[in-house]
């Protein structure tokens, strides 16, 4: 997966399919926040995360409160918005949600 920063319309279009993401006003990074029922399912969410992340070697900017986990997402060295950002959230999303 490429880290060429993907322009705003790229961004924007990328986005249509991901529920709950939205390009920040700058378009330099993508953000969501995640509710749980509990600090227990934020936790499993953060750490199942991690796991993929890791392997992806690219890592969100994230923070949790009890059972909110919020989650910015930008590929520092290209310098916005890329290909491994869209696949993370895509991944975060199905972690979400299944």
């Amino acid at each position: 997966m490429t880290r060429e920063k993907l322009g705003r319309e790229a961004a924007e279009a990328a986005l249509t399919g991901l529920d709950g993401w939205a390009l920040a006003q700058d378009g330099a990074s993508i953000g969501r926040t995640f509710t749980f029922k509990n600090f227990s399912e934020a936790f499993a969410f953060m750490t199942r995360v991690a796991l993929a992340a890791e392997k992806m070697d690219h890592h969100p900017d994230w923070s949790n409160v009890y059972k909110t986990v919020d989650v910015t997402l930008n590929t520092h060295d290209a310098g916005g918005v890329t290909a491994l950002d869209i696949e993370l959230a895509k991944k975060m999303n199905r972690y979400f949600g299944g």
